[in-house]
């Protein structure tokens, strides 16, 4: 089993801030989104100590090379600090403010989004992120915005503590994202994730969960098998561990949105929770309603939205509407935070 790979105890993390929007800065309505690339590939180490190995990855015409620094690979967890700098780029792009690779955080708020505690321990650990994400350095072919390239970067390209209180906690830093990541948020190539994503404990399940956000998206189901699943993961684990890892995460049914089971012939069909629908089945908008929805509702997935609601009109007995785009717009409304 790779070191680390499946540390810390079973159960979903605690919501440590659950008073507190996603997004705490100055964008209120945004919220977690991840570029596809880094979910369709694996970029990120899975374990939970320095990885110092060097990654190398092929399937269907995608390579890539991922090198560590003298700190270690970047990990998943590292990750997060991606999830929300897109998510900030995102909101803002959505409610027409210019953007640039340079993004400006408060170091509590994003500890805060990202479901962290906010002892000087977390901070110091948030610095040895940036340094694994900055020294962390990808060669591959993977096409962002619609260009395909051979490309050398870091996943950051430099970060910077502004200032430091006097207990010595950083209070606000920059980051400036790589061309390659920033190319991927112009063209929207995005996903909107579950917040209890930040909840998940093991790096293995958030990256199940990544997957089957990917592939399986909003259709019913997608079925995969263990071996592939293996080598898009990135786990280190051998075969016959990680299908034992499988098996222990289908038991414990941690992952926000999907559930998992194993099939004959050494597959896993992972099911979107509440998908009764098939597509195309549910109540139809107008592109006018979909307009309102986002002035209601700026920097939400509408697509997303009306998903959800789908799937609750289908729960609750699939009953005949007057008018679907009037029931959508109030419901949107009633979950939105005024």
């Amino acid at each position: 089993m790779a070191q680390g790979e499946v540390a810390g105890a079973g159960g979903l993390l605690p919501d440590r801030h659950p008073t507190s929007d996603f997004f705490v800065c100055d964008i209120f309505d945004a919220l977690p989104k991840d570029d596809m690339a880094s979910m369709e590939h694996p970029l990120f180490s899975l374990a939970t100590r320095p990885d110092l190995r060097v990654l190398a990855y092929a399937h269907n015409g995608v390579e890539i090379t991922v090198t560590p620094s003298v700190k270690g690979l970047a990990t998943l967890f590292d990750k997060d600090i991606l999830i929300y700098c897109i998510s900030q780029l995102m909101a803002a792009l959505n409610a027409g403010r210019p953007v640039s690779r340079q993004v400006s955080l408060r170091a509590h708020d994003l500890l805060v989004a990202t479901n962290r505690e906010t002892s000087g321990d977390s901070y110091r650990r948030l610095r040895e992120a940036f340094e694994r994400l900055a020294g962390t350095r990808i060669t591959t072919n993977i096409a962002t915005g619609g260009l395909e390239a051979t490309t050398g970067f870091g996943l950051i390209d430099s970060w910077q503590i502004l200032r430091r209180t006097r207990g010595g906690r950083m209070v606000q830093v920059t980051v400036v994202l790589s061309e390659w990541l920033f190319r991927a948020v112009l063209s929207k190539s995005v996903l909107t994730l579950s917040r209890d994503y930040f909840r998940l404990r093991k790096p293995l399940e958030r990256r199940i969960y990544e997957l089957a956000r990917k592939h399986c998206g909003r259709q019913p189901e997608w079925r995969v098998s263990v071996a592939v699943l293996h080598l898009k993961s990135g786990s280190a684990s051998p075969l016959r561990v990680f299908r034992q890892m499988l098996r222990e995460m289908i038991v414990a049914d941690h992952l926000p949105e999907y559930a998992l089971a194993e099939e004959p012939g050494d597959m896993l069909h992972v099911t979107r929770r509440g998908a009764v629908l098939e597509p195309g089945t549910g109540p139809a908008l107008r592109p006018q309603t979909l307009e309102r929805a986002r002035a209601l509702a700026p920097g939400d997935d509408v697509h997303a939205r009306v998903a959800e609601w789908q799937a609750v009109w289908a729960r609750t007995g699939r009953q005949r509407l007057r008018s679907a785009d009037a029931a959508f717009l109030g419901w949107l409304a009633r979950r939105s935070p005024a």
